[in-house]
């Protein structure tokens, strides 16, 4: 289904109905699809109807550059065994049991680095957590679907994802030329990846 904000403002009311002390929704979808845009959205809603909202991104489990470079994967930095899943995978369950505060690390596009501690999770009745790989059905990633109350899935055509996967390389400060052979060598595959998970998905957007 399209986005429009009515639609958005209809979707933050069914959340806001949700019973329960904890709900946790992740947000997947390809590289560039527009997951952190619609969290943050989202959230903002949910707050201002008196909902408190916060929005942990998977993207805070990317590895670090050095830990990457010793692993000679640099320049797949976006896949799967990129991230550190199993870190995120405690994070989610300490974020879904509320055993305790829950220090979250977000990722800084200025530093091309995650940052420790990015975001702090408390008492706030309701998570967004996005990113790629939270219906992938192998290796540490199959354990996240589970500690979802809903899953939404944004899709986007290539045609749109490409020049946005371009700003935002250009931004970070790469080179046209390593900008493209990033899209095709690896974001597009990921895209590929990605786009298979979403029969997991309880919303399509």
């Amino acid at each position: 289904m399209p986005l429009t904000e009515s639609g958005l403002l209809r979707l933050a009311q069914q959340i806001s109905e949700k019973t329960g002390n904890r709900f946790v929704l992740g947000i997947v979808g390809p590289p560039g699809a527009g997951k952190s845009t619609l969290a943050e959205r989202l959230r903002d809603v949910l707050n201002e109807d008196g909902r408190v909202a916060v929005v942990a991104p998977m993207d805070g489990f990317h590895r670090s550059n050095a830990e990457l470079d010793s692993m000679g994967a640099r320049a797949r930095k976006g896949e799967p065994d990129t991230f550190d899943a199993e870190g995120y995978v405690a994070a989610l369950r300490q974020v879904r049991e509320q055993r305790r505060r829950v220090e979250w690390p977000t990722f800084s596009r200025v530093t091309d680095e995650p940052v420790p501690g990015g975001v702090v999770i408390d008492g706030e009745p309701i998570v967004i957590t996005e990113g790629n790989y939270l219906l992938l059905d192998e290796g540490p990633w199959q354990d996240v679907r589970g500690l979802l109350d809903e899953a939404w899935f944004v899709d986007v055509p290539d045609e749109i994802l490409v020049p946005r996967l371009l700003e935002r390389f250009l931004a970070g400060g790469r080179s046209p030329e390593e900008a493209e052979a990033k899209i095709a060598q690896s974001d597009l595959r990921n895209a590929a990846l990605v786009r298979a998970t979403r029969d997991r998905a309880d919303l399509v957007l």
